[in-house]
């Protein structure tokens, strides 16, 4: 492979230099101007480079999918809610497999709760599957859920483990074509992202390398494995880190294991209990989706074939909980979310040699909610800045589709801990610009490191937070080969 030179190019925060690239890894970075023009040169007159982006926790096919379906986020009741499926049925709305599938609803703050009732009467012959933002819950009328074989309760939720199984069919439903994974990829590209940890509930060991052959090329990917699909994996023989295609775009990821629910579903799991719920009832303070003695099962037995883990765990008593696990087993891995955490426990994930994986833009989204429903312990919700100072690793991500993959949004909502025209929450628990950028980055500029960049336009030290939101990404190189080009 020929040699590129990126001349005059300013890493952030620093004077221009040239920077050559050959067979996919930076290979020298000289003062701008002083690189010999032995190979390609592409004058970036100034502009400013950084090390490739990462979105550390997507689900891609629900990414995919989700311009698919009839954006119900925003809604502020079920009368909002059935509006708009009214209209969107009025317009002729794509369905899947008969069935009108809406996705983005948040109902932690209404005052009128999700039921079986209010979908049936408004949609009684049409089958309606409405889809949690968080993706922890549905909310249905009878037809969409005897289409599907679910049991809702009296709201018309099905929620956690008897939903989560669910979305695969609903997935295989779509009928996904190749084209739309390639565009959503290329459209992580332009923002600046060379790979993805892809948590999607599939086999993504297989998956993945299949479209990476027909062409899905702009990303790296870290393919998970969830529990039901571990024994295949381990028979396999794949371990974590492991190549899955010729090029070395797929690696075998981590073991995904949800051992709680969510906050906006009141699921995630607490030492106290949500407003209004008897603390003594099944579910008054959260639920537990996996027991402790099953989840020390998968991991030791995930431990033993070379698959490294990695947890979900969003409540306090979750984290208490799993890390005790990885305490016990002497092992370390990932815990992601991470949205509410005892004070005692934050430097327990630096001595357990924990990561926190986390997603900023969630705590933007659900800081009413967390007023609400975690009122009085708001001060280690979303605590990225108790994190990084009790000194756990850190990475960043988006859970898209509950947040857009787009790590600048992360950033910015990481650093400034608002968004629009409202005030910090907690700025306490900002992030230092130079943090997020590295755990949103899994390389470095320097010589012997991937030659996976990003260009900007503007210099990210001397961005606002929303300069920072907005960045405009002149050029992605994954490996040295551009994935997006933009005026340069």
């Amino acid at each position: 492979m020929s040699a590129l030179t990126l001349r005059s190019v300013r890493p952030y925060g620093g004077e221009p230099v040239d920077v050559v690239v050959r067979d996919g890894l930076i290979v020298a970075i000289a003062p701008a101007g002083s690189a010999p023009d032995e190979s390609e040169v592409l004058d970036l007159d100034g502009r400013f480079v950084g090390p490739g982006l990462w979105d550390a926790h997507v689900h891609f096919t629900q990414w995919v999918i989700s311009s698919r379906r009839v954006d119900v986020g925003g809604t502020g009741s079920p009368e909002e809610v059935v509006d708009v499926v009214r209209r969107a049925m009025a317009a002729g709305a794509p369905r899947t497999d008969g069935v009108l599938v809406g996705y983005g609803y948040r109902d932690g703050l209404w005052s009128t709760p999700t039921s079986l009732r209010a979908l049936d009467e408004a949609f009684p012959d049409d089958p309606v599957m409405l889809v949690s933002g968080d993706l922890h819950a549905g909310w249905m009328n009878s037809r969409g859920a005897e289409r599907f074989g679910l049991h809702p309760d009296a709201g018309g939720v099905v929620s956690e483990a008897d939903w989560i199984g669910s979305l695969q069919r609903f997935q295989k439903a779509a009928s996904i074509p190749l084209e739309a994974y390639e565009q959503v990829a290329q459209a992580a590209a332009r923002r600046g992202v060379v790979g993805i940890v892809d948590y999607e509930n599939v086999p993504n060991f297989r998956e993945w390398p299949e479209r990476v052959s027909a062409g899905v090329r702009a990303l790296r990917v870290d393919a998970s494995v969830w529990p039901d699909r571990l024994e295949e994996a381990l028979a396999a023989g794949l371990r974590t880190g492991d190549p899955l295609d010729a090029d070395g775009l797929v690696t075998m990821g981590r073991l995904k294991v949800v051992v709680d629910g969510s906050l906006n579903t009141r699921t995630a799991l607490c030492w106290d209990p949500y407003p209004g719920a008897d603390p003594h009832a099944e579910h008054g303070c959260g639920v537990r989706s996996v027991p402790v003695d099953e989840l020390r099962r998968l991991l030791v037995r995930a431990k033993e074939g070379g698959i490294l883990p990695a947890v979900h765990a969003i409540g306090d008593r979750a984290n208490t909980e799993v890390i005790e696990v990885f305490e016990e087993l002497g092992m370390p891995g990932i815990i992601e979310h991470a949205q509410l955490v005892r004070d005692a426990d934050f430097p327990r994930f630096r001595r357990a040699g924990l990561i926190a994986s986390v997603q900023p833009e969630h705590a933007m989204d659900d800081r009413d909610i967390a007023d609400l429903h975690w009122a009085g312990r708001t001060a280690r919700a979303f605590a990225f800045g108790s994190l990084h100072r009790s000194g756990a690793a850190l990475r960043l991500g988006s859970d898209a589709p509950v947040a857009p993959l787009d790590p600048w949004h992360a950033i910015a909502s990481a650093t400034a801990r608002s968004r629009g025209d409202r005030e910090a929450w907690h700025p306490e628990q900002r992030l230092p610009l130079e943090v997020a950028l590295a755990a949103s980055s899994r390389s470095t500029l320097a010589v012997g490191q991937p030659a996976d960049l990003v260009v900007t336009d503007h210099d990210p030290y001397a961005a606002d937070r929303d300069a920072l939101r907005d960045m405009p990404v002149a050029a992605t190189l994954l490996g040295g080969r551009f994935t997006h080009r933009a005026g340069v």
